[in-house]
């Protein structure tokens, strides 16, 4: 392939990302929900431990693992914000839940 046929695979590579994302986030927010409803943490440092292992256990590179787990855990922390927000829009202040 060609420069210009490799980059409209990045392109499309990253209109799938962002389309995974954005569905790994609407269901980041239902659980939050569940969680504020059963008045559960928002964080939960043992299931975000065990996110970033199965997200290292499923590394076959050429990315290292460490690259996976910094990728992930900002995953993790914009889909925090992002309950944070959803609770907080619903007149409720997640923040203190996330301690």
């Amino acid at each position: 392939m060609n420069l210009a046929e490799w980059r409209r695979r990045i392109d499309e590579i990253d209109r799938k990302l962002v389309e995974l994302l954005n569905e790994r986030s609407r269901c980041a927010l239902e659980i939050g929900k569940l969680k504020q409803a059963a008045n559960i943490p928002l964080y939960q440092p043992e299931r975000e431990n065990e996110v970033l292992a199965n997200a290292e256990n499923n590394n076959s590179g050429p990315l290292t693992d460490a690259a996976i787990r910094r990728l992930f855990e900002r995953i993790i922390d914009e889909a925090r914000a992002a309950e944070r927000d959803a609770m907080d829009s619903d007149g409720r202040d997640g923040k203190e839940r996330n301690e």
